[in-house]
């Protein structure tokens, strides 16, 4: 059964932040934290245009803000099992 992360964008003072939400029943599977980040990561900008959507949350987004992507279901060896991602209007 794979896990649903959240995704978004927060902005900073100076930088835009990717973040990930990890559900609090997470899979045993999952062992190294950075490990799963990196693969949410990978997954969401090889579905998303990275540089539109950053550009457009810089545009849109205020300080503090996070701006939802979306979400990923992935199993812990990294198979993307579905996704609902979606570029900022």
């Amino acid at each position: 059964m794979p896990d649903t992360f959240g995704v978004g964008i927060h902005v900073t003072d100076t930088e835009l932040e990717f973040v990930v939400r990890v559900p609090s029943d997470i899979d045993p599977g999952w062992t190294d934290p950075d490990e799963f980040r990196r693969l949410v990561e990978v997954a969401v900008w090889e579905r998303l245009d990275r540089e539109a959507t950053l550009r457009t949350v810089a545009r849109t987004a205020e300080t503090g803000d996070t701006v939802g992507l979306g979400t990923v279901s992935l199993d812990p060896d990294g198979t993307v099992r579905e996704h609902d991602l979606s570029r900022p209007a």
